[in-house]
């Protein structure tokens, strides 16, 4: 059982990895357009997500002032994340 279950762990590691290693190829005109709204927005930007998508939210604030949006704040509501600059 130990080594069907590290075995599995592995394979599981091996396709997040070719996976995630094609990632840079995917990046197209949508990110372009993503990051222009986000960097060129004169007011508000609201982030929510529950889960995975939460902690990535969450981590948002300390990221948007480099491309000079001023500092944000993060509040957790239960399980929804919400952030604003």
């Amino acid at each position: 059982m130990s080594d069907f279950l590290l075995n599995a762990g592995r394979q599981t590691l091996m396709l997040e990895l070719q996976e995630a290693s094609r990632l840079p190829e995917r990046l197209g005109d949508d990110f372009i357009r993503a990051a222009n709204t986000i960097i060129q927005c004169e007011g508000k930007v609201i982030v929510a997500g529950i889960g995975k998508s939460g902690h990535i939210g969450k981590k948002m604030p300390r990221r948007l002032p480099a491309p000079g949006l001023p500092p944000s704040s993060c509040i957790r509501l239960k399980r929804c994340t919400a952030i604003w600059a």
